[in-house]
C-alpha cells in the first residue's frame, strides 16, 4: 500500500497526471489534473484500488481529501470513479457542509451522483465526518482574502499580512488582526 509519492509531473490529461519517481512513471488518477503543472515537483496521496481486473492509482493534494475520499467510496453505490470528481475543486469543507446540511442539490451537481446516491450520501455520513480533517485553514484564508480585497486593499498588500493572522481566530478577528497589520 503506498501514502504518497513525491515526483516530477511529466504528463497532464484529461482525468489523471503521470508521476515521475526514481524513472517509474506512475499513472494517477485525480480529481483536477490542471491543478499540477508540468515538469515541477508534486507530492500526491495515495489511494490503491486493486481489483481483479484493476491496479489503479488515485491521488490527491492534502490528507483531507484523501480521508474524504475514502468516507466518500464506503457509501453504498458510490465507486471510485464517482467519487473523485467530488474532490475535484480541493475544498473538502464545502463536500463537508453540504453532506452535514443535507444539502441534496449541491450533492446532485456533480457527474453519476442522482438523488438515490445523493441521499445515501447523506444517510451514511451525516454527522460522522468530524473526525475527517477538514481544512479549515484554507477556507478562513480564502475568505479573510476576500473580504480584504473587498475592502479595496492590493493583492500584495494582503498577501503580506495574512500569514500572520492566527487562522483559528473567527473571521471578524482575523479581519481587524489584519486591519491592524494593514495600519502599520
Amino acid at each position: 500500500m503506498y501514502e504518497y509519492i513525491i515526483g516530477k509531473v511529466t504528463m497532464i490529461e484529461s482525468n489523471h497526471i503521470v508521476l515521475d519517481n526514481n524513472n517509474i512513471g506512475y499513472l494517477i488518477y485525480v480529481g483536477n489534473p490542471y491543478s499540477y503543472k508540468l515538469n515541477e515537483e508534486a507530492k500526491v496521496y495515495l489511494y490503491q484500488h486493486i481489483r481483479e481486473d484493476e491496479n489503479t492509482l488515485y491521488g490527491f493534494k492534502t490528507m483531507a481529501e484523501k480521508e474524504m475520499f475514502l468516507r466518500l467510496i464506503d457509501v453504498k453505490g458510490l465507486g471510485c470513479k464517482m467519487a473523485l470528481p467530488m474532490l475535484a475543486s480541493g475544498n473538502t469543507n464545502d463536500l463537508w457542509e453540504a453532506i452535514e446540511n443535507e444539502n441534496i442539490h449541491y450533492l446532485k451537481k456533480f457527474p453519476k451522483i442522482g438523488d438515490k446516491v445523493a441521499r445515501q450520501i447523506v444517510l451514511d455520513l451525516k454527522g460522522k465526518l468530524s473526525n475527517v480533517e477538514v481544512d479549515k485553514t484554507m477556507h478562513t484564508y480564502e475568505e479573510l482574502v476576500e473580504v480584504l480585497k473587498g475592502l479595496g486593499y492590493k493583492p500584495g498588500d494582503i498577501k503580506a499580512v495574512v500569514d500572520k493572522v492566527d487562522a483559528n481566530l473567527p473571521i471578524e478577528k482575523q479581519v481587524k488582526e489584519a486591519l491592524k497589520l494593514l495600519l502599520k
